[in-house]
């Protein structure tokens, strides 16, 4: 699969040739659901915090004597039937995260390309430099080469680049090394720098 090479002056630079065995699959929605679920499982902090039966600050002598009474058997006010009493198996402290295999994280890797490569909207430019800190001057660029919601890719960020960039609301960056497939698929637009590529396909060749 052959794409065009462009500038941040959306000038063509030349050709540059996408595998198609990384770029080229029919992307599998059920793949790419998985990898991205296995993402948000890790994110989560796992906080969320209840008190149980062992640290709800209620008594527990028993209220009443076992039998005679004509009601129910009861024991310590912490049980969770009593108001103020703990809930029963209430969320505690835990992690979320857990296993995928390599071979299915690489393969949504794939596949979360793919389906940028078939919707058109994978940009390739050469490289992403600029010679001094402009913002308003990158938006600008970026405007004319119709990103939005873009997210570009390097192999290492130019630092005037980098710094032009970080107050641009609609534009995230991302070194190669850190590629996910939660970050493509939220992006309208993935923009790769040569740099970027040849990373990418290493990695996944």
């Amino acid at each position: 699969m052959k794409a065009k090479v462009l500038n941040l002056d959306n000038k063509a630079s030349g050709e540059v040739e996408l595998k198609d065995e990384i770029f080229g699959l029919e992307p599998r929605a059920d793949l790419i659901q998985r990898v991205v679920t296995w993402q948000l499982a890790k994110r989560r902090a796992g906080t969320h915090k209840i008190l149980t039966r062992a640290e709800v600050n209620r008594t527990k002598k028993k209220t009443g004597p076992q039998k005679g009474s004509g009601g129910a058997r009861h024991g310590a006010r912490s049980a969770p039937l009593y108001v103020g009493g703990a809930k029963a198996m209430g969320p505690v402290n835990h992690s979320h995260e857990y296993d995928l295999p390599k071979k299915v994280r690489a393969l949504g890797l794939r596949h979360a390309l793919s389906s940028k490569a078939k919707d058109g909207n994978i940009v390739v430019i050469d490289e992403a430099k600029s010679k001094e800190i402009k913002t308003n001057d990158l938006a600008k660029r970026f405007g004319k080469m119709g990103l939005t919601r873009a997210l570009v890719v390097d192999g290492e960020f130019d630092k005037n680049f980098h710094m032009s960039a970080r107050n641009l609301s609609h534009v995230s960056l991302l070194p190669a090394v850190g590629i996910n497939v939660y970050d493509i698929m939220r992006s309208e637009k993935l923009v790769l720098t040569k740099a970027a590529l040849q990373a990418i396909e290493e990695r996944l060749s």
